[in-house]
């Protein structure tokens, strides 16, 4: 579903850093984490993510994560913008 949802999002924001800032500023609706990505990457973004009451959900592959965010590599982490 999460991947579904990627692939149709008008703006998005790929990676954990800009992930990060992204929602620091209440930029975002929602964020898709990839399982197999290491902890010390998600977690933070995660964790993030319930402190600013951010919709969040794992898939299970960073490179599918990747590919439905419409890049070649994969990613950790990607922020759907707010309308």
């Amino acid at each position: 579903m999460s991947y579904e949802k990627v692939k149709q999002a008008k703006q998005l924001i790929i990676g954990v850093k800009q992930t990060r800032k992204a929602i620091e500023r209440q930029m975002v609706s929602f964020v898709a984490l990839a399982k197999d990505a290491d902890l010390i990457l998600t977690h933070p973004i995660q964790t993030l993510c319930e402190q600013k009451d951010v919709a969040y959900s794992y898939v299970s592959s960073m490179k599918d994560l990747g590919k439905a965010s419409g890049i070649q590599v994969g990613t950790a982490a990607v922020a759907i913008l707010k309308d």
